[in-house]
């Protein structure tokens, strides 16, 4: 049985109480050669946090010279079949770490379709079209413009549509802008899904140079497979058997416009 989180006993989130944000990675390689990089590798054992079989981890971050960050993330199962959807939970806010909310900031996400949650925010198994409705990111748009027509601000996986500017097996997934600064992130990937989130459980703490953060002081853009994909055949399967590779790729690209 998976190991439960505090947030929820029946919810098993981020991989369990200790997942692996939690744990001791090694470093396997590192260099400047084409571009400056560095692989940490994780092996997960039996049973660790409820999850079946060892399974060798790895994620390797490389530094482009056009202002890309390059995450890489492979698995590959040693001896049982389990489920894998490895996510980087990164917060953004483009306008500076202390600038106080990202309502402000501007959104694209290349998705018609979300997976509608049910009271404990876990995909029910269906698909919603975006169109009219507060999910609709399709074209850039102010997060407060609909903001206060999702409860409890948006925590939601979006169901990435492929697009022609393919880079390497890679896919347009999602902008974030800060008209202000002009600064813009975009962000590729070749996972099937992406869960935007507000920061809507972000307690007040302090952070760097004495800051405060507060409720949605920053923004996620996780790509990822779809949250409880194992309990729903319609969606694209997260289990992976033993020999079978997992491999996901992120590229964030930075400029200013």
């Amino acid at each position: 049985m998976l190991t439960a989180t505090s947030v929820n006993p029946n919810v098993t989130l981020h991989g369990g109480k200790k997942g692996f944000d939690k744990v001791l990675w090694g470093v396997k390689r590192f260099g400047c050669e084409p571009d400056p990089f560095v692989e940490f590798c994780y092996r997960s054992f039996d049973g660790e946090e409820g999850f079946p079989g060892d399974v060798d981890v790895s994620i390797t971050y490389t530094l482009s010279g056009d202002f890309e960050l390059r995450t890489e993330m492979e698995a590959l199962p040693i001896n049982k079949a389990t489920p894998i959807s490895l996510a980087q939970h990164t917060y953004w806010n483009l306008a500076g770490h202390d600038s106080g909310d990202i309502l402000g900031h501007y959104v694209c996400i290349q998705a018609s379709h979300i997976t509608p949650v049910n009271e404990h925010l876990i995909p029910k198994g269906d698909y919603l079209p975006v169109h009219d409705t507060p999910f609709d990111f399709r074209n850039l748009r102010q997060i407060r413009e609909s903001f206060g027509n999702v409860p409890g601000g948006y925590d939601h996986n979006y169901v990435l549509e492929k697009v022609d500017n393919d880079r390497n097996n890679v896919h347009f997934a999602a902008r974030v802008k800060d008209m202000e600064s002009g600064r813009v992130m975009d962000l590729f990937t070749n996972a099937p899904g992406i869960q935007f989130y507000t920061g809507n459980f972000i307690s007040e703490m302090e952070g760097k140079n004495g800051s405060k953060y507060y409720k949605h002081s920053g923004l996620c853009l996780e790509t990822q497979g779809f949250p409880n994909a194992v309990n729903q055949s319609n969606f694209v399967p997260v289990v992976y058997r033993p020999g079978q590779a997992y491999k996901h790729c992120m590229i964030h690209r930075f400029f200013t416009e």
